[in-house]
């Protein structure tokens, strides 16, 4: 599990800190792992949006055909330069 990241953006002298979407994307490269992790997570737990009863059944075959034959998964590093690939200008 990741460790919370503090969320505290009021500065010493009680101004309040915010970035604009420009600033934030410059910014993104610059965080670790962890801390773009959290952020996804975050972004996800502000959408709220619940898995419909198809989607979950979906997960559930997925996950029952990986049971089935692990060797059908990509190692990450493989994963990384399909997706790579596909979504790169």
């Amino acid at each position: 599990m990741l460790a919370e990241i503090p969320t505290d953006t009021v500065g010493e002298a009680g101004y309040q800190f915010s970035m604009g979407f420009a600033e934030v994307m410059e910014e993104l490269p610059a965080l670790t792992v962890a801390e773009r992790q959290w952020l996804v997570r975050r972004a996800l737990d502000l959408d709220g949006a619940e898995l419909t009863a198809e989607d979950e059944a979906l997960v559930e075959k997925r996950l029952a055909h990986h049971r089935l034959d692990p060797g059908s998964a990509l190692p990450l590093d493989e994963m990384k330069v399909c997706l790579r690939a596909r979504f790169s200008p």
